[in-house]
């Protein structure tokens, strides 16, 4: 008889076994537990969202701050091989300061004087703006004013970016960047 539950001998349980009486009363969540425990859930889910949001922002400004820094190495870099003498006529305008028509010549690459079938290239693609999508960059040139959006055409002396928008910081604007 051990695998027989015992039966109750007080009114209490009115005769049913020992294993169905406390069945009944574990029969599952109560409505409340579920309340809170869902408020719980959505509060910390709340929480969790801007951390989010701010995580891939941060991780666009590290983008961009690596875009910009990658062509304006390129710039310097045209500059030093314009002024060495790498960079032939072809690849120059008149009154340039040697700094580069516009930015296709860093990816396409110029072709020194001295060496007939070499071209230098300085750039293996545009970078993309991780705001805009797209590789179109602002440019200035010498002559333009350092706050100016609007490029004149000359050279390009600095490159920013085209995306509204206003950094973490909460001061600057990717544009001024």
């Amino acid at each position: 008889m051990k695998d027989s539950p015992r039966q109750l001998s007080d009114n209490t349980g009115e005769g049913l076994p020992v294993r169905s009486r406390a069945r009944r009363f574990q029969s599952g969540f109560t409505l409340l537990e579920l309340i809170i425990t869902l408020t719980i859930v959505a509060i910390l889910a709340a929480g969790t969202v801007p951390v989010a949001r701010n995580m891939i922002k941060r991780q666009r400004e590290l983008e961009l701050r690596r875009s910009l820094r990658e062509i304006r190495k390129a710039i310097d870099t045209y500059k030093a091989a314009c002024e060495n003498g790498q960079v032939g006529p072809l690849d120059r305008k008149v009154d340039d300061e040697c700094y580069p028509p516009n930015l296709d010549i860093l990816i396409e690459g110029i072709h020194p004087p001295n060496k007939a079938n070499t071209t230098i290239r300085f750039l293996r693609r545009m970078p993309i703006d991780p705001f805009t999508g797209k590789d179109d960059w602002g440019m200035r040139s010498v002559q333009d004013d350092p706050g100016s959006s609007s490029w004149g055409g000359q050279n390009v002396f600095d490159v920013f970016s085209k995306a509204t928008g206003t950094a973490l910081d909460g001061k600057t604007q990717y544009k001024d960047w």
